[in-house]
């Protein structure tokens, strides 16, 4: 088969519960571990695992590479939007405290930085630049784990939709997304 698949796996439920988690890394529930075994379960093993540092993501992916004696790629390209001041906040925290600023965020990230955050262009770059080093790679089958913030902008720049559809994209724990 010559068919080159690309998988997006974003990790599961954390010890840390919800919020903003970008440099936040909370190691997984087992909940979470689960889920992310359950949603590759029929998927044929890949010819290469790339994974986000996050321990998140990382703990799957060392598994998961052992498991089937996968080469393994970790890419720092993949971590999460730093959310500097937000990290470990709820959205209702925030709504709160600031909530122009994260309304404003949530409408345009690219004019509103989370406070001590980074920039949204400069996680644009780095991610869409990991995404082009993934689509230029030769093996047939690859999967990817991440977090929902590359994962939607990924799946953004596969179907080709304006940035202003970001967080229109549904991207719960542990999903699989199959990139064409």
């Amino acid at each position: 088969m010559n068919e080159t698949s690309r998988w997006l796996l974003r990790h599961g439920e954390t010890t840390g519960g919800q919020g903003f988690r970008g440099r936040t890394d909370d190691p997984l529930t087992e909940a979470g571990l689960a889920a992310m075994r359950d949603a590759v379960r029929d998927l044929e093993p890949p010819a290469l695992v790339i994974t986000s540092p996050s321990i998140r993501c990382r703990t799957f992916a060392d598994t998961l590479a052992d498991r089937h004696e996968l080469r393994l790629v970790v890419d720092d390209d993949l971590r999460e939007l730093d959310f500097g001041r937000w990290e470990g906040l709820t959205a209702s925290d925030i709504l709160r405290d600031d909530p122009d600023t994260l309304e404003a965020f949530w409408r345009d990230p690219h004019a509103v930085t989370p406070p001590g955050g980074e920039p949204f262009a400069d996680f644009v770059e780095r991610v869409t630049g990991a995404w082009s080093r993934i689509e230029a790679r030769h093996e047939s089958r690859v999967l990817t784990v991440s977090h929902a913030g590359p994962i939607r902008l990924i799946l953004l720049r596969a179907r080709k939709l304006p940035l202003s559809f970001l967080m229109d994209l549904e991207v719960p724990h542990a999903s699989l997304h199959r990139v064409s």
